[in-house]
């Protein structure tokens, strides 16, 4: 197959809205809100991550009477730390997804200081950082926001969580303390401002803010939520990973490999908004946040809220190496350890393979004893002993589109030279690495095993034949018609995640079940996805690009561009 036409920066054109870019021309326009008023009190809610420096800096030109710093009324970053301790817990991965609101680490006081300041104060009044809508709702209101990858990036580049006194902490750690705690209260006040505020002020960029009016903002996510969209995926290398993003996406060279895409997270991908008259980046849960029922459908936003239940993502490993020995939580597990609601459930879809050893290792092998896999394991990692993988675990070879589904609780992970298509339930954080094959990751460190939790997991009765029985390909037609096909081909009972093949030379109608829907062009150059009814405008999908359809876009069809034969994997809840 010729190299596919993927679009790294796919735009979304919505109504054309005029957008602010720079400092000069944002302060501007918060000071013609501002002007023929005796008082105005502008609140700037600061998202963890974004730079305040900067935003103060920028904001300069405002000439505001007073300034009042929200994170200055917080506790000491000691006794925040200190509150967090039981959510975060000691383990270097895995914390408690907190219960906490932002407003558990102000002083009442010190807050009630400064609304006395604001309230005899004349002119303009300037509130910003984490926490600023604590202080004031703000008569002109700002939300100023940043992409969860961009705060990965910054993480990685040396910043600090919010308000902590552990300044080496690493990477890792610092991930962890958002996505388990920081990341959940600032998405509390994020829910409660985005059907009110006044502008949306985009900060992902370094030194090039952006701001529209929240008025467009909400417009432009409405349609977003009705129609096909792609988001900006992004790639980061791992330990295991290989070259055939690489090569296929005509991606930079990172002097390293790329082991995993995201194209397909809501809470971990961005929206790129077309006004026109320029460009907003911003995360792509927002469009959960505020319109989660034409997005997902009647049916599932009732069972899952405001999250986005269905993930797609990339694993690399051709002229890579085997992915991790790992097993998923049970529901009741992930439920009573971490207070999430549901579990990783996934599938590997192949898109490729080379060589003829590619492989998925799935399942305990028949007869295997588990107590004495349990101290092989525990040999492994605390002896250094190499884990006999292959005594205990079945080594399934695979070709290009096959499928196998990985309910969680089954031992499991891909072999090198394989490309897989992951398609899962969202809490993707929670792997439990049982055998790392010995290796040390990027930076040379021993990655995280977590045996007692993954030993608490294994389904030992998914051996040989139970495996080869329920999870490997499981296709089924189920629509036949002019040389068009639609086979369902998962996922196991366990698992809320339907996931149908189409094939088709021509065009197929796809009627909708009250699901989103989750597309990727898994063989193909190019399709097409049309409304009979004009719901939207004509859509065209690439090879191995991934494509939400929201519920609110109705019935659709997926038409072969060239004439020439697709294969379109879709997933939607059953």
């Amino acid at each position: 197959m010729a190299k596919a036409i993927y679009d790294r920066f796919p735009k979304i054109t919505v109504e054309t809205a005029h957008v602010w870019s720079g400092f000069d021309d944002i302060c501007a326009q918060i000071a013609a809100t501002c002007a023929g008023r005796a008082k105005t009190v502008v609140t700037i809610e600061c998202y963890p991550g974004v730079d305040q420096q900067e935003l103060l800096q920028g904001m300069r030109g405002l000439s505001s009477c007073i300034t009042i710093h929200s994170d200055s009324l917080a506790f000491e970053p000691e006794k925040i730390d200190a509150l967090l301790e039981q959510d975060l817990t000691e383990d270097p991965v895995f914390g408690i997804m907190t219960v906490r609101r932002l407003n558990d680490f102000f002083y009442l006081d010190k807050i009630s200081q400064a609304q006395q300041q604001i309230a005899a104060a004349k002119g303009t009044v300037l509130i910003y950082g984490v926490g600023a809508s604590l202080v004031h709702p703000g008569d002109i209101q700002i939300m100023a926001d940043i992409t969860r990858w961009e705060i990965q990036l910054r993480y990685r580049g040396g910043m600090e969580n919010w308000r902590t006194a552990k300044k080496e902490a690493t990477k890792l750690q610092k991930y962890k303390r958002g996505f388990f705690a920081e990341w959940r209260w600032a998405d509390q006040i994020k829910k409660r401002l985005l059907p009110s505020l006044s502008f949306y002020l985009d900060m992902t960029q370094r030194g090039k803010p952006a701001m529209v009016e929240g008025d467009a903002y909400r417009r432009a996510m409405a349609q977003t939520s009705a129609q096909p969209f792609r988001m900006v995926p992004y790639f980061d290398p791992g330990v295991w990973g290989g070259n055939w993003m690489k090569s296929q996406f005509a991606l930079p060279d990172n002097g390293s490999n790329y082991a995993w895409s995201f194209d397909g997270v809501p809470e971990e991908n961005s929206l790129l908004l077309d006004f026109g008259e320029g460009l907003i980046q911003t995360p792509a849960q927002n469009l959960v946040f505020m319109y989660p029922q034409p997005l997902l459908g009647e049916r599932v936003h009732a069972r899952f809220g405001t999250e986005f239940p269905i993930r797609f993502d990339m694993l690399d490993t051709i002229n890579g190496q085997n992915l991790s020995l790992q097993v998923h939580p049970l529901i009741e597990y992930i439920q009573e350890h971490f207070n999430m609601r549901y579990t990783q459930d996934e599938s590997y879809y192949i898109l490729d393979t080379q060589g003829e050893n590619a492989c998925v290792w799935l399942g305990v092998k028949a007869g295997a004893n588990p107590k004495e896999m349990a101290q092989d394991l525990h040999a492994a990692q605390h002896q250094g002993k190499p884990f006999p993988t292959e005594r205990y675990v079945n080594r399934f070879p695979v070709k290009k589109h096959d499928h196998v589904s990985i309910p969680a609780g089954t031992v499991h992970c891909s072999g090198a030279d394989t490309m897989v298509l992951e398609i899962s339930a969202t809490p993707y954080i929670f792997t439990f690495k049982l055998w790392d094959w010995g290796r040390l990751d990027l930076n040379g460190k021993p990655r995280p095993i977590h045996l007692t939790h993954g030993l608490s997991n294994i389904q030992w009765n998914r051996d040989t034949e139970w495996v080869q029985k329920n999870l490997i390909n499981p296709f089924t037609c189920v629509y036949e018609k002019n040389g068009s096909r639609i086979e369902r081909t998962g996922l196991h009972e366990r698992e809320f995640i339907d996931t149908y093949r189409v094939s088709t030379s021509g065009d197929m109608p796809i009627q909708r079940n009250g699901s989103v829907h989750v597309i990727n062009l898994v063989d193909g150059n190019q399709i097409e996805l049309t409304s009979d009814s004009g719901s939207f405008h004509p859509f065209t999908v690439h090879y191995a690009e991934t494509c939400i359809i929201p519920e609110a876009a109705g019935e659709y069809r997926i038409v072969s561009k060239d004439g020439k034969p697709v294969k379109v994997i879709l997933a939607c809840v059953r």
